[in-house]
């Protein structure tokens, strides 16, 4: 099950109530971030989640609405004495960056930070592959290097209980735990196959697309995805803006959404010049309905 929480969903300007990009993922034992916007240790604090139990950030680019967070989530990690190692990921600069944000304050480092600075180039590149999870970073075009990210939960092996008993009449014993394993096994004399015994469930995909301009081919990164969780800075309305500064609206979003054949969008990254988001939900449902719009601290599952 793949939980996620919205720690920010403003854009350049945090208002009263929504803060900056910040989403936070669980995957059983996996405690990730996407984005660490400023006060995102603070939401986390609200949300009642222990920053010392992430163990991955992924960074999307180095603008500050995105990043400005990660010093001070360090900050208090160094000073609760973790010593479990921290990994960051992100775009062409990382390394730069993290080395300069690391001596820029005073910070008595106890654990290891281990910086993945990642340059897709035109594709999908899958950058994390263990066994239960895997984390892929693509190309975006924004005004400086960006990345969206893909968390896919891998397909788990089941027992098809039924089958076995017909054939060796159990359905519990501890051998079957060599089946979930993908291993054949024999009792009794009987043998039972784990290519016919069991089944692999499908993958589980949420997609997140920072900051960018439409381009075309950028939905076959939400390919199929469960949830893709995009931004949408502005409406149509005012699309001009949207060019300008390399975001998408919520049409664009919609359209993503449509053409990659996902389940469902979860627009963010509002701007801050709308106290309501009925322009936004308008415009995004008139080509995609299954649309929701994030506010703080909202919650959504992939079971």
């Amino acid at each position: 099950m793949i939980e996620v929480i919205f720690l920010g969903t403003s854009s350049m300007f945090p208002t009263e109530k929504r803060a900056h990009s910040s989403i936070f993922i669980r995957d059983g034992p996996e405690n990730i971030l996407f984005d660490c916007g400023e006060s995102c240790q603070r939401q986390m604090r609200i949300a009642g989640i222990s920053p010392m139990k992430v163990n991955r950030i992924f960074i999307s680019h180095w603008h500050g609405d995105h990043a400005l967070g990660l010093s001070g989530l360090i900050q208090s990690m160094a000073a609760n004495k973790r010593s479990e190692k921290l990994q960051v990921y992100g775009p062409k600069g990382t390394e730069k960056f993290m080395y300069h944000l690391l001596r820029s304050f005073s910070f008595d480092m106890r654990f290891k930070i281990e910086v993945n600075e990642i340059t897709p180039k035109g594709k999908s590149h899958r950058i994390v592959d263990e066994d239960a999870f895997a984390v892929e970073a693509f190309p975006l075009r924004h005004i400086i290097p960006c990345c969206g990210y893909s968390f896919i939960e891998k397909g788990k092996r089941k027992i098809d209980i039924e089958y076995v008993k017909k054939q060796i009449g159990i359905t519990q014993h501890p051998i079957l735990g060599d089946l979930q394993r993908g291993k054949n096994i024999t009792l009794n004399g009987k043998k039972v196959l784990a290519s016919k015994a069991t089944f692999t469930t499908p993958d589980k995909k949420l997609v997140y697309i920072a900051d960018t301009s439409y381009f075309k081919g950028i939905e076959k990164f939400a390919k199929d995805a469960d949830i893709l969780i995009s931004e949408a800075t502005y409406a149509s309305d005012v699309g001009g803006r949207a060019e300008e500064y390399s975001h998408l609206t919520a049409a664009d979003s919609a359209k993503i959404a449509k053409d990659a054949g996902v389940k469902n969008l979860i627009l963010t990254h509002f701007s801050q010049r709308y106290t309501s988001l009925k322009p936004i939900e308008d415009d995004a449902k008139k080509i995609f309905p299954h649309v929701a719009l994030a506010n703080d601290f909202d919650k959504f599952v992939i079971a």
